[in-house]
C-alpha cells in the first residue's frame, strides 16, 4: 500500500480545510452563541433563586407576626413576674435589656447568612468558567 492510499483512508476533520476567514467567522458565531446561553442561564437561575427567596421571605413575615404577638404576651408576663420580687420599674428594664440582646444576636447571625457569597449563582459561574477553560484549549490548537 502507497503513502497516498493510506492519505485517503484516514478520515480527515473539515475544519482544516477551511480558510482562516471562515475559522475566524465561526469562532464569532458560537463566542455569540456562548455569551446568548450563558445569559440565559444566569437569567434562569436568578429567576429561581429570587422566587424561593420570596417564598421564604412570605413564611418568615407571617411567622416573625406571629411569634412577636406571643413574645409580647411572655414579655409582660415576665415583667409581672419579676415583679413580684424586684421593683416594677427594675423588672421592665431587665426584662427589656434581655430582650435587646437576644434581638441583636439574632440580627447578627441573620445579617451573616444573607452574605454575597450564599446569593451568587454558582452554576453559571462554573459553566463560565468550563467555557473559559473550552476556549484557551481552541486557541490553543
Amino acid at each position: 500500500m502507497s503513502a497516498a492510499e493510506n492519505r485517503y483512508d484516514e478520515p480527515r476533520d473539515p475544519r482544516q480545510d477551511r480558510p482562516l476567514a471562515g475559522l475566524f467567522a465561526d469562532l464569532a458565531r458560537e463566542s455569540a452563541n456562548l455569551a446568548r446561553s450563558e445569559i440565559a442561564l444566569a437569567k434562569a437561575e436568578l429567576t429561581d433563586k429570587a422566587t424561593e427567596a420570596a417564598g421564604g421571605v412570605a413564611f418568615i413575615a407571617v411567622g416573625g407576626l406571629v411569634a412577636f404577638a406571643g413574645v409580647l404576651v411572655l414579655l409582660a408576663s415576665a415583667v409581672l413576674g419579676l415583679s413580684h420580687v424586684l421593683a416594677p420599674w427594675l423588672s421592665a428594664l431587665i426584662v427589656g435589656v434581655v430582650v435587646l440582646a437576644v434581638g441583636g444576636i439574632l440580627a447578627y447571625v441573620g445579617k451573616n447568612r444573607l452574605s454575597p457569597a450564599n446569593l451568587r449563582p454558582r452554576r453559571t459561574m462554573n459553566t463560565l468558567d468550563e467555557d473559559k477553560r473550552w476556549a484557551k484549549s481552541q486557541l490553543a490548537r
